[in-house]
């Protein structure tokens, strides 16, 4: 079986993607210690005029916990930025309408734990590019595992081209003349939709 562990990424990116389009098994660890600089509570998206990162709150600073201890800042109002951000964003894309209460839903639910909610927000995009990968939760380390272990490598201070997992192919962008590649998979969804999905840059391998 091709096992692959991965960081829980907030609403990954496609490099995140195209590096688990082989998994028949993703595998997560939430006792990992929270990262600093990571794309845990960050994502990036298209809007009119600039790429806008979306980040998500958390309670204290640079926490040394585990993953999954890690809590929402809910007294802050990212959930209506980045709603209001993603319908600015994508409101006139072609699937927008389709996939968008999907990710509303989530959004609107009260999650207290950032791990959880990326979760849910990961097992939906699944879901929604059809594929059968078994998202697996391990509550060890890992490192004694046979597997193919990618966790530390996709990061925000690095670009994707220093690494392999990714090329980009574009595909119809609503905004600009130049195509913006490694966005967050809501700009695949919206702009490319179920049937073109698979020929931009994370289709599964036969």
């Amino acid at each position: 079986m091709n096992q692959i562990a991965v960081d829980l990424h907030f609403l990954p990116s496609l490099e995140f993607f195209a590096a688990i389009a082989d998994a028949e098994e993703i595998l997560i660890f939430p006792k990992d210690q929270y990262p600093r600089q990571s794309y845990f509570n960050r994502t990036r998206i298209r809007l009119s005029n600039k790429v806008e990162t979306l980040s998500i709150p958390i309670q204290g600073r640079r926490p040394r916990l585990p993953l999954n201890q890690i809590k929402i800042d809910h007294t802050q109002n990212w959930k209506s930025i980045h709603l209001r951000g993603i319908q600015s964003g994508y409101g006139k894309a072609p699937f927008f309408e389709f996939y968008f209460p999907y990710f509303r839903e989530i959004y609107e639910s009260e999650e207290e734990y950032l791990w959880r909610f990326n979760l849910n927000l990961l097992t939906m995009c699944l879901k929604l590019l059809r594929w059968n990968a078994r998202l697996s939760v391990y509550q060890g380390d890992g490192y004694a595992m046979d597997f193919k272990d990618i966790r530390g490598q996709i990061v925000p201070g690095r670009p994707f081209s220093d690494r392999m997992h990714y090329e980009p192919v574009s595909y119809t962008q609503l905004f600009g003349l130049d195509f913006e590649p490694n966005l967050g998979i809501l700009d695949l969804l919206f702009c490319a939709g179920p049937e073109l999905i698979g020929s931009c840059g994370i289709q599964k391998k036969d």
